[in-house]
């Protein structure tokens, strides 16, 4: 569908008035855009399209990430602060927490948080109170964008009939779209302006503006015939691969079982030129969509009747290799005649994956709460986490050369590109290493999932 679906720029083909003021700002850069939440997804969303020549307003209702933006200060990994103070200076991004500022925009991407209750269902809140203030200043030729990960039907189902009853109509008057973001922290080759971009609108002139506003700014554009593909679109990338990591993780627990190393299985089964890609198993899922993102849809298909199985197979392994891996601290300790208790336990990595500073649904939390409650005393080192608070614990980064060598054991969570792992390897007296990072010293004193 998405092929063969015509991109279509011509002003005939809007439907309405509005939707023709509105091509004609989007197309001549003079629409006045907004981004409703500044974090990891909107704040680089704002930076290009400040950078493409748009006025950009961010809105975030937390006053010390207005402050700093205002100083041209980052606090996201993937915009420096030097490609953000100049931006700030030159008045092409304003950032504000008076969301009266929609009033005076064209178009509003809504990139705001939603993670999942305990109970493993969707928490609308973040999306229901962006809504609720663009309710409030919703004008006509106003374009409305939803980029933050949901169930299929949240833009139609959940958003529309909150923005109809301000008596506008959508596909004339106002036009509504979701945009799946696929940012992927602390990738270097794949940023906002080359990965393509899905857009799905609620009527042909949604899609069409939806698209042409992101072609302003990001080298690819994807139309899809409408929201409910886009967000189905983004379920099925992240449930890809939640079900194959599930998959990679099982093979792990097996092969330990049967005293095989999963690492050389699978980088042979990756040496075939068809019909296999490879995942590599780890302590667990982290991070804003992996873990969360595959519920989404697994909520969504209970409540139209159907069941998602391998969905929730693939949760209950992933999210059970915290455990695996304290089991496998105590069993590497019990082998020196130590137990966890009372132990030196030094975690090397906190954030959820390489080189970020985000710590969401990290395994190293769960892992740190596992082995506190078994009475370790424990301690982290990560480059890109200063502290982290967990529970009853307080923590702060430690030097990681020294805190090797004091640990009665040393557990590799996540493989900074920025460790010594040749040093780690000579000053540890035990490590669990659960990335295989430590794949080129084959000592007895490390042990790999």
């Amino acid at each position: 569908m998405t092929q063969s679906m015509p991109e279509k720029n011509s002003l005939a083909s809007m439907a309405s008035e509005s939707a023709r003021v509105l091509s004609e700002k989007i197309g001549g850069r003079a629409a006045r855009v907004g981004i409703l939440g500044l974090g990891y997804v909107g704040l680089p969303l704002a930076v290009e399209f400040a950078r493409s020549g748009f006025e950009v307003t961010g809105i975030d209702p937390d006053p010390a990430k207005v402050e700093k933006l205002r100083a041209g200060e980052s606090y996201i990994d993937d915009v420096s602060s030097s490609e953000l103070a100049p931006l700030a200076k030159q008045g092409r991004l304003r950032v504000s927490s008076d969301f009266a500022e929609i009033a005076g925009l064209d178009t509003v991407d809504i990139c705001v948080p939603t993670p999942l209750r305990k109970t493993k269902d969707p928490d609308l809140s973040y999306i229901l109170s962006a809504v609720e203030q663009i309710q409030k200043y919703l004008h006509r030729g106003m374009l409305v964008i939803l980029e933050s990960t949901t169930y299929p039907g949240t833009t139609e189902e959940f958003i529309l009939p909150r923005l109809a009853e301000t008596g506008l109509k959508v596909g004339e008057d106002f036009f509504l779209c979701f945009s799946p973001e696929r940012v992927d922290p602390g990738n270097r080759n794949f940023h906002t302006r080359n990965i393509p971009k899905v857009v799905g609108g609620i009527t042909p002139a949604c899609v069409e503006l939806g698209a042409l506003f992101y072609r302003q700014a990001m080298e690819t554009v994807v139309p899809v015939s409408s929201t409910r593909v886009a967000e189905m679109v983004k379920l099925l990338e992240n449930t890809f691969r939640s079900i194959n990591i599930g998959l990679a993780n099982e093979m792990a627990l097996l092969c330990d079982r049967m005293k095989i190393d999963v690492w050389e299985v699978i980088e042979a089964a990756a040496t075939k030129p068809f019909g296999f890609m490879p995942f590599y198993p780890g302590p667990g899922l982290g991070g804003h969509c992996i873990p969360v993102d595959p519920f989404y849809l697994s909520w969504k298909a209970k409540m139209d009747g159907a069941e998602a199985h391998f969905i929730e197979l693939a949760g209950r392994i992933n999210g059970a290799m915290p455990h695996f891996v304290a089991q496998k601290v105590q069993g590497a300790l019990n082998e020196r005649n130590q137990s966890v208790k009372g132990s030196r336990i030094h975690l090397l990595g906190v954030a959820y994956k390489r080189d970020v500073n985000d710590t969401r649904e990290s395994p190293a939390l769960d892992l740190l709460v596992l082995l506190e409650r078994l009475g370790a005393r424990l301690s982290y080192s990560d480059p890109h986490v200063p502290k982290l608070s967990i529970e009853n614990l307080v923590l702060e980064s430690l030097p990681v050369i020294p805190a090797c060598a004091e640990a009665d054991c040393v557990v590799l969570v996540t493989d900074h590109s920025g460790f010594d792992y040749a040093a780690i390897a000579d000053r540890s007296r035990l490590i669990v290493d659960t990335r295989n990072a430590f794949h080129n010293f084959r000592r007895p004193h490390i042990i790999r999932l």
